[in-house]
């Protein structure tokens, strides 16, 4: 109860310190979205990118980011685009990928510091995207996690399906798996309906 008005208060008195996480397992996309939001507003990426895991391994924030929604509303925030969350790192998944074992040890040891960072910063979130990838089982531990963490907090959630493009993703399956959320299905890397999920942004932060 404490959080949630702590971020009511932050919400009513200043509206542009609103942090907006993205969060969501690894290599479900959401430094891609992340990188989106930034070009269509800003102009700029936000991150690296890369098909390996834990390819962000600490939190990226882009403050005051200026939204408009189709009927001229604008809505600023501050981006957090966070480390993916997995129940355990381990460095044998980036030899298997081909890395060195030193590099994958180092590489291992700054994920699950990135894990850790996640969470802790999930206090401070106003409002949190979690984004998933539509092609895969959304009823991982992974996902339920991340969900029951938010839901503890009590912090506002939209899911964002991510790859929609991609011929095996089911919006279907992740609708059934989290009917208690407003789901968009978009593709970040294309930008395929970013233009509904910036519509739910401005729903879920309340402008």
């Amino acid at each position: 109860m404490l959080r949630f008005l702590k971020r009511w208060f932050r919400r009513l008195f200043a509206k542009q310190d609103v942090k907006l996480g993205l969060y969501g397992p690894p290599n479900s996309g959401k430094t891609t979205l992340a990188n989106r939001i930034c070009k269509d507003w800003l102009g700029e990426e936000l991150g690296k990118v890369s098909k390996m895991a834990h390819e962000t391994r600490e939190i990226q924030m882009k403050e005051s980011v200026t939204i408009k929604s189709k009927d001229g509303r604008e809505l600023q925030f501050n981006l957090v685009d966070t480390p993916g969350i997995a129940t355990k790192v381990d460095y044998e998944e980036f030899l298997k990928a081909g890395m060195p074992e030193k590099k994958a040890k180092k590489r291992a040891k700054e994920a699950t510091k990135g894990v850790i960072d996640s969470i802790k910063w999930l206090d401070d979130m106003d409002a949190v995207v979690v984004v998933l990838d539509a092609t895969t089982d959304p009823y991982s531990q992974v996902n339920i996690t991340i969900i029951g963490n938010l839901q503890a907090r009590e912090i506002p959630v939209t899911i964002a399906a991510n790859k929609v493009d991609l011929r095996k993703a089911n919006m279907k399956k992740i609708q059934a798996a989290f009917p208690q959320y407003n789901i968009v299905g978009i593709s970040a890397k294309y930008g395929k309906n970013i233009n509904n999920f910036y519509e739910e942004v401005f729903d879920l932060i309340g402008a």
